[in-house]
């Protein structure tokens, strides 16, 4: 093979090596090197956004709740007690519902077969979008005071009017609440279950293991992760939902948005009102970490 005719190659002028085709063993020196912005400054903007957007307005309310008296008022208030009682017992309440709700759904749609599984499936994601009065207002056409429920029993028995009273009640809130956050449970854990091998469940049920004991020693622990994330989220939007308890029209029934809504708008209290928003954040807050805390523990 002939070789190569002098002056076709160039040599780098600074170090004199001649770059091949088959092996750029080292890459060539630049003249120049580009200088590269720290890596703080890419984090500047998103960090701006998030003070002009969250955190200055968060602290313009923690500003306003430092009013003279403000706190000791508002704390010693009967209101305020009753109202963080009950956000409570009913975030509580609603979130260990959707957990053994959505678990026992979530099971049946994913490992018992049945016709239209995989549209309920693609239902749920498609309820998440849903906004809560819409649910709210669904039970009312329900069981509401002239509900299809009440109205039934009305034409039959010839009363005045019916025995489904509970929607202006805690009872009817827990049940509104329960309905709309479930599919926030049942998403992750079907998401889970996709992953999981059924070949455990297949050699349990060869070994005799009944479907109880299946679920019990065989899906539960896989899904205690998925478990763990969907009832945090639930807890935290169970503590400040506040569309439900307005919609259904439970008078009796006031958490602790409530209280800031009557206090801000009714009252015009904007001292009491930002007292109730800074408890009502600290208290969403500290739920979600003790929550998160003792999922761990338990192995999710």
């Amino acid at each position: 093979m002939a070789g190569k005719a002098p002056g076709l190659v160039k040599e780098h002028p600074a170090t004199g090596v001649v770059p091949t085709r088959s092996a750029p063993a080292e890459q060539l020196p630049t003249t120049g090197s580009r200088r590269t912005a720290p890596t703080w400054v890419w984090a500047l903007p998103p960090v701006a956004v998030l003070a002009l957007v969250f955190l200055y307005p968060l602290a313009l309310v923690v500003q306003e709740s430092l009013a003279p008296g403000a706190y000791a008022d508002v704390l010693a208030s009967t209101s305020f007690r009753e109202a963080l009682v009950t956000t409570v017992w009913l975030a509580v309440a609603s979130t260990v519902g959707c957990l053994v709700l959505g678990f026992v759904l979530a099971v049946v749609i994913a490992f018992v077969p049945f016709p239209g599984g995989k549209a309920v499936s693609k239902f749920i994601d498609v309820f998440l979008s849903f906004p809560s009065f819409l649910i709210t207002l669904a039970l009312l056409f329900l069981y509401g005071t002239v509900g299809m429920a009440n109205g039934v029993w009305t034409d039959v028995t010839g009363d005045t009017t019916g025995p489904f009273q509970f929607l202006t009640t805690p009872w009817g809130v827990l049940l509104a609440e329960i309905t709309y956050f479930t599919p926030f449970v049942m998403r992750p854990l079907l998401a889970a279950f996709s992953q999981m091998e059924t070949a455990q469940l297949e050699v349990a049920s060869s070994l005799g293991a009944r479907p109880l004991r299946i679920v019990r020693q065989v899906i539960l622990p896989e899904a205690l992760p998925a478990l763990a994330a969907g009832g945090s989220l639930v807890l935290v939007m169970c503590l400040n939902e506040f569309g439900i308890v307005l919609f259904t029209g439970a008078k009796g029934v006031t958490t602790l948005p409530m209280l800031v809504y009557g206090k801000a708008i009714l009252e015009s209290d904007y001292a009491a009102a930002c007292v109730v928003a800074v408890v009502n954040v600290a208290l969403s807050v500290g739920l979600y970490a003790l929550y998160r805390g003792v999922s761990r523990r338990a192995g999710a």
